[in-house]
């Protein structure tokens, strides 16, 4: 059974300790910075700020083998407070950022989502739950799911596979069939129906250590199989490849794939994937309040070049910052691209 690396003190828990393991892995290869100058890009800048990518924590019902958070049942150390949450909505309130992106951790399972929910709604943004699937089959969640759909909240829901057997081997044993009850919750709640404010998105990253398949082209195999199975309908199907850090670069050291993964992710190098990139048109705010230029960037402790908290929220030095990038980037151009919003290229 996986277990957070924080609760085994395993050396990886420590942000620096994964990224001297990749700066060693990356020994002969061109750093991602490199890469870029050989793309035509001095440096990743901004972009015009669309998403407020809020992290309400690391507490979670699940402890998934690949998780980049290092979440867990265990991490209630790591929670938003009430004033943090007020302090994001009033640095949203500088901009004019379209959409509010919730994750965690289980998101819902925080004591404020619900309130944070109704704040950005009440602002006519539009919102996404990055939902595990399995949180809505929690007693505390009885009717969650009736609940977002009256806010127009777009589910991105996490499942590794449509096969049984590859979503088990990332979340635990019984993780697939939790997650499909919950999907039939969804299309009850009339999610996945083709309606604009009922989106359902599926979110699916590999299983091993190899990069995501191209998304389009297998958005109709995974619609079929579900609908063929299990009945269940979905809108659309977002690609992630696995970034090299946390709970899934420890796996990749165990199972001897570190060296070859990362040959994988710099082989595969797309500069077609860079424009669209999270890091360029999203701000990504910790449980504590820190701003960072992406969720990765977050979980290894890399502070933005212009480092401020939400609560000195500055939206012009913001908006002048460069990227930080280090070799986990690589992640996000290999291949189609990869992002919270699937793939980039």
């Amino acid at each position: 059974m996986t277990s957070t690396l924080s609760s085994r003190r395993a050396p990886l828990a420590d942000p620096a300790a994964q990224l001297a393991t990749l700066d060693a892995a990356m020994t002969g290869r061109a750093t991602f910075d490199e890469a870029l100058r050989g793309a035509g890009w001095n440096a990743l800048t901004p972009a015009t700020l669309e998403i407020f990518q809020i992290n309400l924590g690391k507490l979670c019902n699940m402890t998934c083998r690949h998780c980049h958070v290092d979440a867990g049942p265990d991490r209630s150390d790591a929670m938003m407070t009430r004033e943090t949450v007020d302090a994001c909505l009033r640095a949203l309130d500088q901009t004019a950022a379209h959409t509010v992106d919730i994750t965690g951790g289980a998101p819902e399972l925080h004591p404020e989502f619900r309130y944070l929910v109704d704040e950005a709604h009440k602002r006519g943004k539009h919102v996404i739950d990055r939902c595990n699937l399995s949180v809505l089959l929690l007693p505390r969640n009885a009717g969650l799911a009736e609940w977002l759909a009256e806010r127009d909240v777009e589910i991105v829901a996490s499942l590794p596979h449509y096969r049984q057997r590859n979503t088990d081997a990332q979340r635990g044993d019984g993780a697939f069939e939790k997650s499909i009850a919950a999907l039939r919750l969804l299309n009850q709640a009339g999610y996945g129906q083709g309606n604009p404010r009922r989106m359902l998105s599926l979110m699916t990253n590999p299983a091993g250590a190899f990069l995501a398949a191209p998304q389009a082209s297998i958005e109709n195999e995974w619609k079929t199989a579900l609908k063929r199975d299990f009945g269940i309908t979905f809108d659309r199907l977002l690609a992630l490849n696995n970034m090299p850090i946390s709970r899934f670069l420890e796996w990749l050291i165990e199972s001897n794939n570190l060296d070859s993964y990362m040959s994988r992710l710099v082989d595969g190098f797309n500069p077609a994937a860079i424009t669209g990139v999270m890091c360029r048109n999203t701000i990504s705010i910790s449980w504590d309040g820190r701003l960072f230029d992406c969720d990765f960037n977050q979980m290894l402790d890399l502070d933005a070049s212009t480092p401020m908290t939400v609560e000195n929220f500055d939206f012009t030095a913001w908006q002048r910052r460069e990227v930080v990038t280090r070799a986990h980037c690589y992640g996000c151009t290999a291949g189609a691209g990869s992002s919270c919003g699937g793939a980039t290229a």
